[in-house]
This record gives C-alpha cells, structure tokens and sequence, in this order.
C-alpha cells in the first residue's frame, strides 16, 4: 500500500513536471539533485515551501511596483501578469510542499484560472470580433488546461487502483503457495508473502 502510495505521488509530480515544461515555465526552488551537485545546502520541504512564497511575494510587489507607471490597458495586463506569475510560484511550491494528487490537481486549476485571468486582461486592448475572439480563446484555453489537470488526476487514479488490484492478486497466489507447507514454515511463507507485498 505504502509502494502504491509513493508511486501515485510520483505520477503526479512526473505529469506536473510535464505540464510546466510544456507550458515552459521554470521551477522556484533549486533541485534537490542540482542543490546537491553544486555543494549547496538542500533545504527541507517546508523551508523550501517558505522560500518561494516570499519570493513570490517580493517579485509581485517589485512587479506592481513597475505596473504603476503605466496606465489603461497596459496597467491592467501588467498587474494580471504579475498576479498570475505569484500564484503559480505559490501553487507549484505549495504542491511540491503537500506532495499530494490533490495538491498538484488544485495547484494545476488554480493556475489556470490565473492565467485566465491574465489572458483576459491582454484582450481589453482589442475591439469588437477580435476582442470577442481573444475572450472565447482565454476560456478555451482555461477549460484545456481543467480538463487536462482532471484527466491526469483521473488517469493516475485509475493506475494507481489498477496497480493495486494486481498486487492483490499477486498476495493471493503468493499466500495459496504457501498452503503446500505446514507449520513453522508455512508461517515464515505467510510472513515473506506479507513484507512482499507490503500487507
């Protein structure tokens, strides 16, 4: 059950992974493995956590900083821009924090309706069928990025429980194989059988 557990997480983090480099974003933190091939320090989940949720903070008070001197349109989209880039530094250190399905699924639909909120904002500067375009294609863009984080959530589910069922199967055979001793040593079978499949 542990093994499935962590493979689950894995999956996740494999497809979030994927995602973020599809949508050429960057990770916050450094790499544990890249921390730890340059001699830096690799810190602990929640200090990591920590880190970028105050970086985010500073970078998107130095963005407002810089979206005060425009005005408009050009302020607006500036603001959202910033906006959308904290929260998605929050969200993807949040979810490597909580290292959950749920937290990456939930970081994935928060994201995305910060970057629809963004790509909105980029439409004001439009007028008439080509601003009515810009927004169909925000919403479209937002119901893609939805629907792919449910599918991956339901995919990994659906592998995990698969997963699952089979090594079930396997414990029983492995236990079945056992009734042909008695004793001592059919109990030390039982046990083998049980620390191999984690039950």
């Amino acid at each position: 059950m542990k093994n499935t557990h962590a493979l689950l997480i894995v999956g996740a983090a494999l497809l979030w992974v994927g995602h973020a480099r599809a949508q050429a974003v960057t990770t916050p933190a450094m790499p544990a493995a890249t921390a730890a091939a340059t001699g830096a320090p690799v810190p602990d989940a929640k200090t990591a956590y920590e880190r970028a949720r105050d970086t985010a903070a500073a970078s998107y008070k130095a963005a407002r900083t810089r979206c005060d001197s425009l005005s408009g349109n050009p302020h607006d989209v500036c603001e959202a821009e910033a906006k959308a880039e904290r929260v998605r530094t929050e969200e993807e250190a949040g979810a490597a924090y909580k290292n959950t399905l749920k937290a990456y699924t939930q970081a994935r639909m928060r994201i995305a309706d910060a970057n629809h909120a963004r790509d909105k904002a980029r439409c004001g500067a439009l007028a008439g069928n080509d601003r009515d375009v810009c927004i169909k294609q925000a919403k479209a863009t937002l119901v893609a990025a939805q629907a792919d984080a449910t599918a991956d959530r339901k995919m990994i589910e659906a592998r995990s429980n698969a997963r699952e069922d089979k090594l079930t199967a396997e414990y029983r055979v492995a236990l079945q194989k056992c009734d042909a001793f008695a004793g001592a040593a059919k109990d030390q079978c039982v046990q083998a059988a049980k620390t191999a499949y984690g039950k």
